[in-house]
């Protein structure tokens, strides 16, 4: 299969890169100085030969999007579109990357992959604009849903949070934001996995099993690096106010890769244990 990963200098893009050439594809990896995302002119001559897109170009700064609309939307909403179109042209499937913000985060269940999008933020605003315009473009579109990304290849939570513990000797955590820490890792393997089997045009979530609150997570990030899991406390959102609000629920259902056979991800502790030596380094 020859691949065409864009936004591949991402932290995602990097996991995605990887692993594809180690199953023997051949990937053309395009970071933002190799391709202009929002040049149709430039897609339409770099998309043909590909058999598939994996987009994981986007505007991530979810703070900086709400002073910033029209920069998110551009990358977010327009540029999907974009490379829809230049992928419906040469008959190249695409794998659009989005995200749990498309949801309203005020569920109590598992968000389904059909369940209605109602986001808050301009973030998430942007990355639902960007799925219905990828799926507009091109019919053969895999919208990827993923959330509580970490990873080697960049700036994460487990990272940061640690840093601050072991300069300031404790961190404050909320423990009213509920999700699903996932390993950009997995999220490529899902990726390769629902190509692998063909799987049929349509909406997948991409994060690991199970639910936990920030708070839960920076205990087990402190410990796994050794600190005592006491130095974190809990707080709230209301005590930690943000530019952009971000869902108290961000739990994702996971039948539609079931449906295809493609297995979930794994429990999100677990799976922790098994990044954590890679993400943080040694």
């Amino acid at each position: 299969m020859r691949v065409l990963v864009t936004g591949a200098g991402g932290m995602l893009g990097q996991d995605v890169v990887a692993l594809f050439r180690e199953r023997g594809h051949e990937v053309t990896a395009a970071t933002r100085a190799d391709l202009d995302v929002l040049d149709p002119r430039a897609l339409a001559e770099l998309v043909p030969g590909h058999d598939t897109v994996i987009n994981c170009a986007a505007y991530t700064a979810v703070d900086a999007a709400e002073t910033d609309p029209e920069a998110a939307a551009d990358l977010n909403a327009v540029a999907p579109g974009y490379i829809g179109a230049a992928c419906a042209k040469a008959g190249t499937r695409l794998v659009q990357v989005s995200t749990d913000y498309v949801f309203a985060g005020d569920a109590t269940e598992p968000y389904a992959e059909d369940a209605p999008v109602a986001p808050k933020s301009v973030y998430g605003r942007t990355k639902a604009d960007g799925e219905r315009t990828a799926r507009r473009a091109c019919p053969d579109t895999l919208v990827l849903r993923t959330a509580w990304l970490y990873g080697a290849g960049g700036p994460c939570f487990p990272k940061t949070i640690l840093k601050l513990a072991r300069e300031r000797g404790a961190v404050s955590v909320v423990d009213d934001q509920i999700g699903q820490p996932t390993w950009t890792v997995d999220v490529a393997r899902v990726i390769a996995d629902l190509l692998d089997v063909g799987a049929p045009a349509g909406t997948y979530h991409a994060t690991s099993s199970g639910s936990t609150s920030w708070y839960g997570f920076t205990r087990e990030v402190v410990g796994s690096a050794g600190l005592d899991r006491d130095v974190v406390s809990a707080t709230t959102s209301a005590a930690f106010v943000r530019p952009a609000p971000r869902p108290a629920w961000s739990v994702l259902g996971h039948d539609a890769l079931e449906a295809v056979g493609v297995t979930p991800i794994g429990p999100w502790s677990a799976r922790w244990r098994a990044a954590s030596s890679t993400v943080l380094g040694p």
